[in-house]
């Protein structure tokens, strides 16, 4: 770049540091050769000198000198065959999108986030789906790696921020069906306990813990009955009222009506499956509802279609398809 730039801070940068947002810009600019481009002035915001740790905001102007790096610009798409199937993969999978938000209809079996022996994550194909500055939509929640269904993804900086404070003070209503052994004794119920996280041989899981307990943080989620069948089998609707990791998993165990395909929190071993009724869990996240980043907006309030095997054990059960459960996909 052989001129001087002034480059307008955009709406979902504001609050980021200064250091962070020409390592966006100008990847190849170090931080040592930026402090000095600082302190001689060269670097300057709204025409005064500021610091590296500064937080810029939306609107300002940022002056940038002339610099022996590549040209100013966010990183562009990923142009691989991995990136164009990763962005076939989500497009299929999507429900809604605006200028903020994605939501998606995750499926069964694909986790959220990478780990030991996770090939594809849902946070990795995001990837596929950057902007043209190459901002990446950020993940706002999480699903376990075998419960299907709405997941909400941010668009932008500004709309994470707004949708995490919304998850933090509560202000979220989620909605799972399940089908779960047996048939509780009330038609709905509250399910209250405290859960820690133990170590096993077969992995982290959680445990229904006492009040004061190491690690023990407090839990709700509410049920409600929607069907059944021989009080073998319940379709039920779940609600988790706090977000504690396997909540509603731990939570149907605790009742004596674990969730059907569970293979942490169901011993399945002394169980006979209904002929026709898959050994995986039967978990969907069907609803969502949310303040929208953008207040004139509103809400977001998506619903997610069952997956195949779900579908399969409602159709084994004759459950009522009158639902909607069968909607299509919204493209």
């Amino acid at each position: 770049m052989s001129k001087v730039m002034q480059k307008v801070v955009e709406e979902d940068e504001a609050y980021m540091r200064l250091d962070r947002w020409f390592k966006v810009y100008c990847p190849d600019l170090g931080f040592g050769k930026l402090q000095k481009l600082l302190r001689s002035g060269q670097v300057r915001v709204n025409g005064s000198r500021v610091k590296s740790s500064s937080r810029l905001e939306s609107g300002q102007i940022v002056r940038i000198p002339p610099l022996d790096t590549r040209t100013i610009t966010k990183k562009n798409h990923m142009t691989t065959t991995k990136s164009h199937r990763d962005f076939d993969i989500l497009r299929d999978m999507l429900l809604f999108k605006d200028k903020k938000v994605f939501v998606f209809n995750k499926p069964s079996g694909l986790a959220v986030q990478g780990g030991s022996g996770i090939q594809r994550s849902i946070d990795s194909m995001l990837e596929s789906l950057c902007d043209k500055y190459g901002n990446k939509p950020r993940l706002v929640h999480r699903l376990d790696r075998d419960t299907s269904g709405t997941l909400l993804v941010a668009r932008t900086r500004g709309a994470a921020v707004s949708l995490n404070r919304s998850f933090r003070e509560g202000d979220t209503q989620k909605n799972y069906w399940a089908l779960i052994q047996g048939m509780p004794l009330q038609k709905e119920g509250h399910i209250s306990t405290y859960l820690s996280k133990e170590k096993t041989v077969d992995g982290d899981r959680m445990r229904v813990a006492k009040n004061g307990d190491c690690g023990a943080y407090y839990s709700i989620s509410r049920y409600r009955i929607i069907d059944s069948r021989s009080r073998n089998v319940s379709w039920v609707e779940l609600s988790p009222i706090t977000g504690r990791t396997h909540q509603l998993r731990v939570h149907m165990a605790y009742l004596g009506h674990p969730i059907i395909g569970d293979k942490k929190y169901f011993n399945s071993s002394q169980w006979q499956y209904p002929f026709g009724i898959p050994n995986r869990l039967h978990l969907h996240a069907r609803r969502i509802l949310i303040p929208h980043p953008d207040p004139q907006v509103r809400v977001i309030d998506v619903t997610a279609p069952l997956p195949p095997h779900m579908i399969q054990s409602w159709n084994v059960l004759s459950f009522d398809k009158t639902d909607s459960v069968f909607d299509k996909v919204k493209s």
